[in-house]
This record gives C-alpha cells, sequence and structure tokens, in this order.
C-alpha cells in the first residue's frame, strides 16, 4: 500500500517558519469557497494571503477527490461558469457528462492547475501552504488574524483587517467566540417541520478515492487493509455477496456512477465516492484541533482502502488501482466533510425560506445561487437515525447575512459553516453554490477592506451590483443566461420583487423560472407601485401590462430625468406625461414595438429598471427590509 504523504510547504520556503505576515485580507482555507473568495479579492485589487494545509486548492473539487460536481448545471454563474469553461478548454469539449451522477466530471489534478494558475495571475494573492488553522487572534469582539502551525510544530502569524474563514469545518469562527450550530435540530428552533429533532449527529464523511483502469491483464491489487471485513461492502454491486436488498446496478455501472473525464480514453479514471455500502463513513471530529484531524481519520482512509480491496479481490477488478498521477497517491488528502459548524449569522438561512422565498424578504439580499435538492448523508451511522422526510425543494438564493457573525467583527464565513439551519445545509454545501458564496465572500471583503467598514454595515446593494458586473447570478433563474442583453436588468428587477420568478422542484435538478417571454400581468405594477411606498396612485392595470399601463406608472413615480424624483408626487405635480417611443425600444436592446399590444416579463423588466431603477434607489437591509428611498 502506498505512502500517505503529509502536504508540503510549496511557497516562500525560503522565509523563517516564525515569519509574521500582514494582508488586507486572510483567507484561512484554499477550500472551494476559499479559493474563490481569495482570487475575487485579489482580482478586487486587495492584497490577500491564502492558508492551506494540503498542497492543493479547491478544497472538495481537489484534495478530496470529489470531481464530479452536484447542480447549477443551468446556472452559468460567476466563477462557477468561468471554472467549468476552463475545463472545457482544457478537455476540447463542453460534454464533460462521462460519470453518470454529474454532468461535470473532471480529474482533481486538471482543477487544482486551474486554480493555481489563476492564483498565479493575481499579483495581490499569496498562497502558503502546508499550514493548519490553530487559533484566532483577536481584539475586543473583532478578529485581527490567525496564527497557523505545521506538521512540525511550527507557528506562522497572519495579521488583517479582514479574515474570511474558509476552513472545512468553521474552525475560525468557533475560535473567535461566535455561536454556532453543529448537528441536528429541533422544529422550534429551526422554524422547520422537518427538522428531526436535537441529535449529536453529522452528515457522514468520505474518504474519496481516485482509481484507473490499467487495462486487461494488470494487477494492482493493494495489500489487505487493517481490520479489513467484506461483509461491510456486502449490497454495494449487483455483484456483489449480499444478505439485505441487493443494488440494481452492476459493478461497472457503480464504476460508471464517478467515471471522470480525461484525455485518455483506453485507460479511465474513476472517482471512488460510493455511498450505498461503499466508502461513506461515520466519524465526529469536528471538534478536533484542526492538525489532529487527520490521525483520527485513519479509520476513514482504512474503510476506503477496504472497498478498493474489495472491489479487486471480490468482484474481480484487480486491473482497477489508485491512481498514482491524482491528489495523495490516489487517495484524497483531506476527507469529502458534508456537515460541519454552522455559524450563527446575521440572518439564519432555512428550508422555509428556500421552499416560500416570497414570503419572507431574504431573497432581496441574494449573493450566490443553487438548485441542488436536501441530500444527507446518514447512511453510515450505526446507532438510530430519526426519519427526516427530506421536501422537494425549488432553486434557491443565499442571502448576504449568512455569510456574516452576529457575535464578531472582521470576520466573513464562507464554505458550508454559513448561517444555514442543519436541513438546509444539505442543498447549500454543494461545490457550485460554495464556490458562489466564496465568490461572494471575496467581494465583501474587498468592500470592507477598500471602505474601512465592517461587514454588518455593509450595503447589500453595492455587493449585488459588484456580482453582476462578474456575472454572477443573484437569482436563480435557469432560462436567462448572461448572454441575454436584458439578463443584468432582470436580476436588478428579480430581487426587488417587482416580477417574481416561478419554483419549481424536479428531482436532482430544481428550477426557478422568470419567463422572459411570457406575458407581464397586472400584479407587477401594483408590486412596484408597493415597492416605491406610493400606495396611494390609482392601479388600472388589468390582467396583463401593456405600454399604458407602465407609462403611467413611470409617470407616477418618476420624473424624465428619473434623477431626483420625489415617490410621493402624482403625475399632475410633475406636469408631464411619459410616452416611450419605438426609438427607446431599440436603445433598451428590445424590439416588436407596437402600442396595441402586452408586453412580456422581460420587456416590463427591462423597462421599469431603466426608467425606475427600483435596483438603485430604493436599497434594502440585511434582513431585505426596504431601506428609505436616496437617489443617486
Amino acid at each position: 500500500m502506498r505512502k500517505i504523504i503529509t502536504p508540503l510547504l510549496i511557497f516562500f520556503s525560503t522565509h523563517s517558519f516564525a515569519q509574521t505576515y500582514t494582508t488586507r485580507v486572510l483567507v484561512a482555507g484554499g477550500t472551494t469557497g476559499g479559493t474563490a473568495a481569495a482570487i475575487q479579492c485579489a482580482r478586487q485589487g486587495v492584497q490577500t494571503i491564502i492558508v492551506e494545509p494540503t498542497p492543493m486548492l479547491g478544497g472538495m473539487l481537489t484534495a478530496a477527490a470529489v470531481s464530479c460536481t452536484d447542480g447549477n448545471d443551468l446556472l452559468h454563474s460567476g466563477m462557477w461558469q468561468q471554472f467549468r469553461e476552463a475545463l472545457y478548454k482544457h478537455y476540447g469539449k463542453r460534454d464533460l457528462a462521462s460519470g453518470w451522477v454529474s454532468e461535470t466530471c473532471f480529474e482533481p489534478h486538471v482543477a487544482d492547475s486551474i486554480f493555481k494558475a489563476w492564483a498565479a495571475a493575481e499579483k495581490n494573492l499569496k498562497v502558503l501552504y502546508g499550514w493548519y488553522f490553530d487559533h484566532a487572534l483577536k481584539q475586543g469582539d473583532k478578529v485581527t488574524g490567525a496564527v497557523f502551525i505545521n506538521t512540525k510544530g511550527q507557528t506562522i502569524t497572519v495579521n488583517a483587517a479582514i479574515v474570511i474563514d474558509a476552513t472545512e469545518l468553521g474552525d475560525v469562527f468557533a475560535d473567535a467566540g461566535a455561536g454556532y450550530d453543529l448537528g441536528m435540530e429541533d422544529p422550534q428552533y429551526s422554524g422547520e417541520k422537518e427538522a428531526p429533532g436535537k441529535y449529536d449527529i453529522i452528515q457522514d464523511i468520505t474518504y474519496a478515492a481516485v482509481l484507473r483502469d490499467f487495462g486487461a491483464g494488470a494487477d494492482k491489487t493493494i495489500p489487505k487493509p487493517a481490520g479489513y471485513n467484506e461483509a461491510l461492502y456486502y449490497c454495494s454491486t449487483s455483484n456483489a455477496p449480499c444478505t439485505a436488498k441487493p443494488y440494481p446496478m452492476n459493478t461497472q455501472e457503480v464504476l460508471n456512477y464517478g467515471r471522470l473525464t480525461g484525455l485518455d480514453a483506453l485507460h479511465p479514471k474513476y472517482m471512488l465516492n460510493w455511498p450505498k455500502n461503499g466508502n461513506d463513513y461515520y466519524i465526529n471530529v469536528v471538534e478536533m484541533k484542526p492538525i489532529d484531524r487527520a490521525a483520527a481519520c485513519n479509520k476513514a482512509i482504512q474503510h476506503t482502502l477496504g472497498f478498493i480491496y474489495f472491489l479487486q479481490t471480490k468482484l474481480g477488478f484487480k486491473n482497477i488501482g489508485l491512481a498514482d498521477d491524482e491528489v495523495n497517491n490516489g487517495l484524497a488528502f483531506i476527507p469529502y466533510n458534508r456537515e460541519g459548524r454552522r455559524v450563527k449569522g446575521m440572518v439564519r438561512f432555512s428550508l422555509t425560506h428556500i421552499n416560500r422565498p416570497y414570503d419572507y424578504t431574504l431573497y432581496r439580499t441574494g449573493i450566490a445561487v443553487g438548485d441542488y435538492p436536501v441530500d444527507h448523508h446518514h447512511n453510515a451511522y450505526t446507532g438510530k437515525i430519526p426519519p427526516i422526510p427530506f421536501p422537494k425543494i425549488p432553486a434557491f438564493n443565499i442571502p448576504l447575512g449568512s455569510l456574516i457573525p452576529k457575535d464578531v467583527d472582521g470576520l466573513i464565513v464562507c464554505e458550508k459553516g454559513i448561517s444555514v439551519s442543519n436541513l438546509a445545509n444539505g442543498c447549500t454545501r454543494l461545490q457550485p453554490v460554495v464556490m458562489l458564496t466564496g465568490q461572494a465572500a471575496g467581494i465583501v471583503a474587498a468592500q470592507c477592506t477598500n471602505n474601512s467598514i465592517q461587514p454588518k454595515s455593509l450595503d447589500v446593494r453595492s455587493v449585488q451590483r459588484e456580482l453582476l458586473k462578474n456575472k454572477c447570478y443573484l437569482m436563480p433563474f435557469c432560462d436567462v443566461q448572461p448572454e441575454d442583453s436584458a439578463w443584468a436588468p432582470i436580476q436588478r428587477i428579480a430581487v426587488t420583487g417587482i416580477i417574481k420568478g416561478v419554483g419549481k422542484a424536479e428531482g436532482w435538478e430544481n428550477k426557478m423560472f422568470f419567463y422572459p417571454d411570457s406575458l407581464a400581468e397586472g400584479i407587477a405594477i401594483k408590486n412596484c407601485y408597493n415597492y416605491f411606498s406610493a400606495k396611494d396612485f390609482s392601479i388600472k392595470a388589468g390582467r396583463y401590462v401593456d405600454l399604458g399601463d407602465v407609462e403611467n406608472l413611470i409617470t407616477d413615480v418618476a420624473t424624465l430625468s428619473d434623477k431626483n424624483f420625489n415617490p410621493k408626487k402624482n403625475k399632475a405635480e410633475q406636469g408631464y406625461k411619459l410616452q416611450i417611443s419605438a426609438m427607446d425600444f431599440e436603445k433598451l436592446g428590445l424590439t416588436n414595438f407596437d402600442r396595441n399590444r402586452h408586453l412580456t416579463n422581460k420587456e416590463l423588466a427591462v423597462i421599469i429598471d431603466h426608467f425606475l431603477r427600483p435596483f438603485d434607489v430604493v436599497g434594502v437591509d440585511i434582513e431585505g427590509n426596504n431601506a428609505i428611498y436616496s437617489p443617486l
């Protein structure tokens, strides 16, 4: 069996290990979210240091070897889409659905090379490998940096104006004294009728591996792992011995679950991350020191090696062996942690908000999007698991306040430790969502340092405005892509709630639709009046909206200059009647000008966004409540 290597210090090897660094932003953890946060922050022109214990960037996608992603296939948002475009370029094709579990499967080393190339291109970014988080530095209630330790017991100190906790399990905010939740929750606490009750149980971890088919006749059988028990893997495939209900797919089909896109078609690689009597494993090391967890997780590693040995010896796949050119000689450097601590943030995101977004206001503060269902892994837990009736959900967005701890300053959270309920974690923890959450965290950190403010004082719309510049979705509409000239106006109008989307639960890829080509309904006119607190005006729109309806709306709410209007004035006092012309339509990128027809959702969104600018002139607070009108 190959020896598992420890992470190496790759950068800054000529510096003293007792060195102190000073930077504007410190990102603790080169995880999926941390990598995105650090790169985005550096792209904003802010000096950033990222500190990571393994020799890889990307966390789940690379060091944990979970390189078949879950969800967001139709949401071409921000850095997630940029990452996919880089994969398409590397492999020379846009179809990466080599494994049946995902539309995006790739080799971990390729993802690592993409992230490292992005990092190297940023003059404001330093990367320090081989260092584990040890403890936070504070002045009063403000986090001012952190101390890191390596396997030799040496330490470094990093001082920073803003710290981003991008650790896998929420180590920084826990050590800094922020409140947090861990494990299952009572319905009374979470506000979710589906919550199972308070139990100190987290999801199973998986020590994933990358296997390679070395060809017929090859024998890559590993030594029998310590404590090997073949019965643990019974019923894992239809070819396996089984004393219960057999799994319906054969061994090759199970391997194809995580078949990775590669350039060598004769020797394919496979992600081994199999939940059904495979390599899921239950252990809870969350409250341990980060540097001590690797030793504690050795049994999980042996369990994965046992599954590989079972595939090779019992099921006859001795030609399938550990890919020695991937991660840690085929084994992951870190486990796939599905769940850790969840910070108590300025807001808390739950299934209630996901299922009924428009009954609340948090959707107005959206900074990242996802479409994956609620998915928890508990098959490996040896005790009794309470029943959890996972509900169907639509696509969703993540509120800004879930990244900001309530109890401490100087700190932003990304990765899986954001402020969500235990059940909501089952859909917010997936790789594309975490990457986008991390990208937003990088923008938040940059705006905090550039304006010398704390995260709690951020202007929500300012963060969202920068996200839109980076083609990041605020609302998860799968039917309007960034290439559409109306995409940004639609996103801006959507987070005002003037025109609402329609969410649908559709299996493993949930959706929310804007229906851009459907006729705009009169309720949108009423919503717009209410948004500007102009409830005293008469609302004449019928079921559908025509140009006359929207002209009356704009005349009521604004002046032609649309810069210093008073939304309380009526149109008689304004002294004009707005008329939208064919030239206006053309300037706005709209076609088919006709005063005698009804407008579509897309047309109404573009017109309201241009003439009234509700996104810009009426802000929202961290809970999504409308702020007082403030013209630009």
